[in-house]
């Protein structure tokens, strides 16, 4: 293909990554309706989203990683090929374990932002690079708030089952223009796949994320959740010597150790705590009805609506990010838009008796979630060796989704800790959920803060039995 066809390329990519991030949140808002057409219990339904979010967090870095060493169209060919018989599976399932199942296969598109990512360092002229990351960044954030909208219109007017035929559609559409017009990318890693370290770091995610996700149902001081969480502390350890003693690891660790990429990392479990948490709980307070003393009563449809200006403000800022990054720098972008997390969430905290005051917080949560997104790509990006951006970009990916987890279980544990005679949650359970979050946005702009300053640039990393030379990420 003609290196000159990079707006077709990047089409193929934008649309892989913006359809994967909308599978994300679409299917959460016809939960109640999926649990009724299929004849199940709630709890049950709830894997649905659970068996999604394990599939994510384990395919995202280990993809990632092979198509750094095998070739990262290959890799994205395949991957688009596994959302697509996912989807196809979802829209024909004829009942809730054969969704389950698809949920899994689906989350095999967690691979396809590592992989845009390293594509576009690969194809695009370096000067072309953060803008290109910064408006797939965009995409991927509008994604989710397109899934959140579009939900209750698409179940009201056809079926909950159209929330996959119409992915099916795009993607299929997405994966044969990816065949014929992106190119393979020319920078391979060395070795192989360190298949030992990629089955504990798939057992801590899983032994990780699965007792965040049902904790409230099976209780905190529970022997599964417990038990849990002592094999994910173990399976980490292992894994951490694994990886320290391979000659290929699936994860380099020096890597994860420069100054500007481990402290993007802390920063992005601390905002996707906040980010993923507000996604979650802040449709439901709306869709609360006004006698339980706040929401609105709102449908699931009306809420989708509240929150279009977060996704019109994502896809803005997240745009005008690729233009502000070499004026700015990425780290002053991310501290600037955990701050607006910050300060959103707080607003929240204080004001949530009307509906505009929603609808503004939403909006100016938005503009962060956009800087936020994609100065933490760019920072990753600019800061790793090209044969190891698959597998730095999908563990950046996975430690967001890790914080989004944390905050979602946390947060459901001081909205529903306390519930009124009706069983719904009392007013100052949301204020205290919110108040954490916006704590924990305020978190990642101080950890933003860390991240080293220059631009220049990357040494080359060192052999397994040297130290690791620091070396400070292209920001400013």
């Amino acid at each position: 293909m003609p290196r000159k066809s990079t707006r077709l390329t990047f089409a193929v990519l934008a649309t892989g990554a913006g359809v994967f991030s909308m599978l994300q949140s679409l299917i959460a808002p016809a939960l109640p309706t999926v649990q009724h057409a299929l004849h199940t219990s709630q709890s049950t339904a709830t894997w649905v989203m659970t068996a999604y979010l394990l599939s994510a967090s384990v395919f995202t870095p280990i993809l990632g990683r092979v198509g750094d060493l095998i070739g990262k169209k290959r890799t994205l060919v395949g991957v688009l090929l596994a959302v697509l018989a996912g989807c196809l599976l979802a829209a024909l399932a004829p009942n809730i374990g054969a969704l389950i199942v698809a949920r899994v296969v689906q989350g095999v598109g967690g691979a396809l932002f590592p992989l845009s990512f390293g594509i576009i360092r690969d194809e695009f002229a370096p000067s072309a690079v953060p803008g290109r990351i910064s408006n797939l960044s965009a995409v991927i954030a509008a994604g989710g708030g397109v899934g959140m909208v579009a939900a209750g219109p698409i179940v009201s007017a056809l079926d909950y089952r159209w929330l996959f035929w119409i992915p099916v559609a795009i993607v299929a559409a997405a994966t044969l223009i990816a065949v014929r017009y992106v190119p393979e990318s020319p920078n391979r890693g060395a070795g192989q796949v360190n298949w030992l370290g990629a089955v504990l770091l798939s057992g801590w995610l899983v032994a990780l994320l699965l007792p965040l996700s049902q904790a409230t149902r099976w209780g905190w001081g529970s022997a599964r959740v417990t038990g849990l969480f002592a094999l994910a502390v173990a399976l980490f350890a292992l894994w951490l010597r694994s990886e320290a003693r391979s000659r290929t690891p699936l994860i380099d660790l020096r890597v994860m150790r420069l100054p500007a990429v481990w402290t993007t990392n802390l920063a992005a479990l601390l905002f996707g705590a906040g980010m993923y948490a507000i996604w979650s709980f802040l449709p439901g307070f709306v869709q609360t009805p006004s006698t339980a003393g706040y929401g609105f009563g709102a449908s699931v449809t009306a809420s989708g609506l509240l929150m279009l200006p977060m996704l019109l403000a994502m896809f803005v800022s997240g745009v005008l990010s690729g233009r502000l990054e070499p004026r700015l720098g990425a780290k002053a972008l991310l501290t600037t838009g955990a701050a607006l997390g910050a300060l959103a969430l707080g607003f929240l905290a204080l004001w949530h008796d009307r509906q505009w005051q929603v609808a503004l917080v939403a909006g100016v949560f938005g503009l962060g979630i956009g800087l936020a997104f994609a100065s933490m790509a760019n920072l990753i990006v600019g800061s790793v060796p090209a044969e190891q951006t698959g597998a730095a970009t999908g563990m950046n990916a996975n430690i967001r989704t890790i914080g989004g987890s944390i905050g979602a279980a946390v947060t459901s544990v001081l909205v529903t800790g306390r519930l009124q005679p009706s069983g719904l949650p009392y007013d100052s359970g949301y204020t205290h959920g919110f108040t954490l979050l916006a704590l924990l946005c305020l978190g990642a702009a101080l950890a933003a803060l860390l991240v080293p300053t220059g631009r220049s640039g990357r040494p080359p990393l060192p052999t397994p039995h040297q130290a690791p030379t620091p070396a400070p990420a292209r920001v400013r």
